[in-house]
């Protein structure tokens, strides 16, 4: 089958007339690059075709890897928790990764996060490329400079342009913010506090932009 064939990027695999379904049934058997091989299973996007907001993510987590849907884990409760604070439903969301393999390195038991590189990204891209083209979002929110790079190229600082919306051919707004994990790496509860304000701060701009 044509998922179980080795390709430098994952074009080949992204069916005709995508849906959802059909490209997570697709992605499934993806091999574009090395991370299926230590990855437990492919994490596909979740939510409604119709929904007018999607969020990139860098990659799925551990939790993610196990259970194999996205934000499910610790960054996932930090966003529902920002998201609620700043008025966003997100049941109305999509949520997805710009690669879907969980990459990581072992730590004694744990399996720590490691950073996707610029091929295995690029490798993913046209999964994403097609859930863009099937939803249709009217806000386009990038979580984390990984994800932010990989869609508005590798000179963007999330640093300097959070909560900015961007000019792009990917939505009619598009927004980059931090990832919900860098709460959780903040050392102290008031650094954690302040942080969390600041990407509620910019969520609020992105609630803004949907009602627009």
């Amino acid at each position: 089958m044509a998922q179980q064939q080795l390709f430098d990027t994952a074009a080949p695999l992204v069916p005709e007339s995508p849906s959802l379904p059909k490209l997570r049934e697709a992605a499934a058997g993806c091999k574009a690059c090395d991370l299926w091989k230590t990855g437990t299973q492919t994490v596909f996007g979740e939510g409604t075709r119709n929904a007018e907001i999607v969020f990139v993510g860098e990659q799925p987590g551990d939790k993610e890897d196990l259970a194999g849907r996205p934000f499910v884990g610790p960054a996932g409760r930090v966003l529902d928790e920002a998201l609620e604070a700043a008025g966003i439903d997100r049941k109305l969301a999509y949520v997805t990764n710009a690669v879907k393999h969980f990459k990581w390195e072992p730590r004694g038991k744990r399996r720590i996060h490691a950073k996707p590189n610029w091929a295995e990204l690029t490798a993913c891209r046209p999964w994403l490329d097609a859930e863009l083209a099937v939803v249709k979002p009217k806000v386009l929110v990038a979580l984390g400079a990984t994800a932010a790079q990989a869609l508005l190229g590798r000179q963007f600082r999330v640093t300097k342009q959070r909560g900015v919306p961007v000019e792009s051919d990917l939505a009619p707004y598009v927004v980059a913010t931090v990832h919900p994990s860098s709460i959780l790496r903040q050392e102290t509860d008031e650094d954690r506090a302040a942080a969390f304000d600041e990407l509620v701060r910019d969520l609020k701009v992105v609630a803004k932009l949907l009602s627009a």
